[in-house]
């Protein structure tokens, strides 16, 4: 008897994610289950609240708010970079993400929101910031994870995360 989804667990699911405007913004079906760890913020923490105590086979829609997936929009976390501040091979398209320094030396990630001749406007709002998220859910199996699992603080083996 497999357990129901609790922290802790090793969880597959297959997954489809769909914006408000009916546009589908990611899945899975077609391809590799997702495999997380529960508990360990592996996923949005509003869908791994509503997939707590699901059990495999279940097969779940989840309407999740801004607040408990992307954030909600943040408009000062915009920024207009002179275009020449990228590299002039790249062509620079809407919904590119870059890795940059915060003004605290920590690497985080932008993403390119408008592209003009000579600006580029970045935010460091995640693309899906601000919209809720609505998931059609099946899960595929529920297992205990093992201590190291726990330690990394995700999936290993099959689906999961490797080491190099």
């Amino acid at each position: 008897m497999k357990p129901a989804i609790a922290d802790g667990h090793v969880v597959t699911i297959h997954y489809k994610l769909t914006l408000d405007d009916g546009s589908v913004a990611d899945q899975s079906l077609g391809g590799e289950p997702l495999v997380y760890l529960h508990g360990a913020q592996n996923i949005v923490p509003g869908l791994e609240r509503q997939l707590a105590g699901r059990k495999v086979g279940d097969k779940v829609e989840c309407v999740v708010p801004a607040n408990e997936g992307y954030g909600e929009y943040d408009p000062a976390a915009e920024q207009a970079v002179p275009r020449n501040q990228f590299p002039a091979d790249v062509d620079v398209q809407v919904g590119m993400a870059f890795q940059t320094r915060g003004r605290d030396g920590r690497a985080m990630t932008v993403f390119v929101r408008e592209v003009k001749p000579d600006t580029v406007t970045i935010t460091s709002n995640h693309p899906m910031a601000g919209q809720r998220l609505n998931f059609a859910i099946e899960v595929v199996d529920v297992r205990r994870a093992t201590p190291e699992e726990k330690k990394h603080g995700h999936a290993h083996g099959p689906g999961g995360h490797h080491h190099h």
